[in-house]
């Protein structure tokens, strides 16, 4: 895939895909939950499983990150589950979305690089 194959805003090297169930889903908040999550600059993509309540999201790590989304989520609501599973996840898309966004700004460098200064 390329980046001409996303949306706008999303680009291939920082896609990362979240898969986090939730609690309290209704009809009418889940589709609350997915039209404003949809518009968020950055999202590729994003589902929600009724029969598991597992929502899906496929998201640009360096331009959003999953408080944001976890936010829209509980103003709705709604929550993430409580399980012990979905915490050691949760914790753990959030230390990976936190190295996507650090490395994307990040300037690298080369020790066979000119020190400023000298030509």
């Amino acid at each position: 895939m390329n980046d001409a194959q996303h949306r706008l805003g999303v680009s291939e090297v920082n896609l990362v895909v979240r898969h986090l169930r939730l609690d309290k889903i209704t009809e009418a908040n889940k589709d609350l939950i997915l039209t404003e999550i949809d518009a968020i600059y950055g999202i590729d993509n994003v589902s929600f499983d009724d029969k598991t309540s597992v929502l899906n999201i496929a998201y640009d790590a360096s331009r959003c990150n999953l408080d944001g989304i976890e936010e829209i989520i509980r103003q709705h609501g709604a929550d993430v589950a409580h399980d012990w599973w979905t915490h050691f996840k949760e914790s753990y898309y959030q230390f990976v979305d936190q190295n996507v966004k650090d490395n994307a700004v990040h300037e690298p460098w080369s020790c066979h690089k000119v020190p400023p200064g000298k030509k």
